[in-house]
């Protein structure tokens, strides 16, 4: 086990410098970047001390199974939801992705088709248009993006989609915080 590759990758995921984290440990930067290169190793007592401000337990950390986690999602992992009064089907493309900080997903609108309106929130939005057309109304305003275009929101205001084309629709769409 590569302690100090994991620690490496809790102090970058926890947004930490080295020195930083040097700081909140009353550690030094130098011992924190050999730490990191495994050139040196902590004591127990150091390394909890770590794990806390890095907000891991011991358990999770020497749990390996972070290093198995799935990275690919195959169809049958997806989950589908159609919405055939407003006419759309959606597909969330990770399993896991209500509790991560993004959430892709993949909906296809079909002609006429909206979906639901979303109050105001903390999320941040991307939308890719895969074919079709599709309106966005954020707020009071309206855009609208066709296939190879892009839109890119926050989600301060009231905003819902739509389809704007003449046929069916289809949109990648990533979302952080709890969009759906």
């Amino acid at each position: 086990m590569q302690i100090g590759k994991k620690i490496k990758r809790l102090r970058l995921k926890k947004g930490l410098t080295q020195e930083e984290l040097g700081e909140r440990t009353d550690l030094s930067k130098g011992y924190i970047s050999q730490v990191e290169r495994d050139l040196n190793s902590p004591s127990i007592e150091t390394l909890f001390d770590l794990l806390e401000v890095l907000g891991s337990t011991p358990k999770e950390f020497f749990d390996d199974e972070i290093e198995d986690q799935n990275v690919v999602y195959t169809d049958e992992e997806h989950t589908t939801f159609t919405d055939d009064k407003k006419g759309y089907y959606l597909k969330w493309l990770i399993p896991t992705s209500n509790e991560k900080e993004i959430e892709p997903v993949m909906i296809v609108f079909e002609e006429n088709g909206e979906f639901k309106k979303f109050e105001p929130s903390l999320s941040e939005t991307f939308i890719y248009v895969l074919s079709g057309r599709v309106k966005l109304v954020l707020g009071k305003q309206e855009f609208v993006a066709s296939q190879g275009s892009s839109i890119y929101f926050d989600a301060s205001n009231h905003h819902q989609l739509f389809n704007d084309f003449a046929g069916k629709t289809e949109i990648l769409l990533v979302a952080t915080e709890s969009y759906l």
